[in-house]
């Protein structure tokens, strides 16, 4: 990291990429690109489900993740990984298209499958953005993207943004990366690696859920329930973008100037009007 270079001094490339960062993982999330397919508004509030729809969201959404952990990070240990974008998404589509058939019984089978392929796609994109994935902190940090859906219309940033998400996780992921790098293996049920799901979790479910009320949707069939995962993966792989986008760029010039910088864009009345760095104090 290189906390001496302020971000006065970011070239234009480097703005312009924490640009593109902020209106990936500042925005209003998944339901409105479901909505988009299913025709209808998609905002699921979970103790407005039936009980067990929820512990079926709930059930599924901790397995998913610790399936994720064992099969897709366990396994990039020292491994080169390829640019497969579009493969993943042809395999998250074959997945959903079962989902859009069975609907909710097919949950605890799809969202596991669904969520590995996801995990592997975005530790492609971590590696692309420079990030070494031997480490077990980098490898951790592929799982936080998980909890990085976007803040909802008229939230303060300070409250709910990504910076904030980031720092609630912060100690999990933490002790997670001790753990796994005393012993060189991700060990899903080690107290550490729970206390970090079960804190991803608490994000991912509400995602989930919205994804599973647009599976429900009458006559959504196999071929709306590969479109929605489709959407569904897009979606992660976006802020998965935007994530390592601003690690890569903490590395380059300092954690607090790039926060002070994001922030700064994010609170811009014009989102999309790239904004030159704020000048040097």
């Amino acid at each position: 990291m290189r906390p001496d270079i302020d971000t006065s001094q970011m070239t234009p490339a480097d703005h312009a990429a924490l640009m593109d960062a902020v209106r990936r993982l500042e925005h209003v999330g998944l339901a409105l690109k479901l909505a988009n397919i299913v025709g209808r508004k998609v905002n699921l509030i979970k103790d407005m489900a039936p009980e067990k729809a929820i512990k079926a969201i709930d059930g599924a959404t901790m397995a998913a993740l610790k399936l994720g952990l064992r099969v897709a990070l366990a396994s990039l240990w020292g491994r080169p990984i390829r640019d497969r974008d579009r493969a993943h998404k042809v395999m998250a589509a074959a997945s959903g298209a079962a989902g859009g058939a069975f609907g909710i019984a097919s949950l605890p089978f799809e969202l596991p499958v669904t969520t590995t392929v996801m995990l592997r796609s975005i530790a492609d994109i971590a590696r692309a953005e420079g990030e070494d994935l031997r480490d077990p902190e980098t490898r951790l940090a592929c799982l936080e993207v998980f909890a990085l859906d976007g803040r909802a219309p008229g939230e303060n940033i300070t409250d709910s943004g990504y910076f904030a998400i980031r720092s609630v996780l912060a100690r999990s992921v933490s002790e997670a990366a001790r753990y796994v790098a005393s012993r060189s293996v991700i060990d899903e049920t080690a107290p550490a690696i729970l206390r970090l799901l079960a804190a991803v979790a608490a994000r991912f479910g509400v995602v989930v859920s919205q994804k599973l009320v647009a599976q429900a949707t009458p006559a959504l069939g196999a071929v709306g329930g590969a479109a929605i995962n489709v959407a569904f993966i897009e979606h992660f792989q976006s802020l998965a973008k935007g994530h390592f986008t601003v690690r890569r760029l903490e590395r380059k010039y300092g954690h607090e100037h790039i926060q002070a910088e994001y922030q700064r864009i994010a609170a811009a009345r014009e989102p999309d009007e790239i904004l030159p760095p704020a000048p040097a104090a």
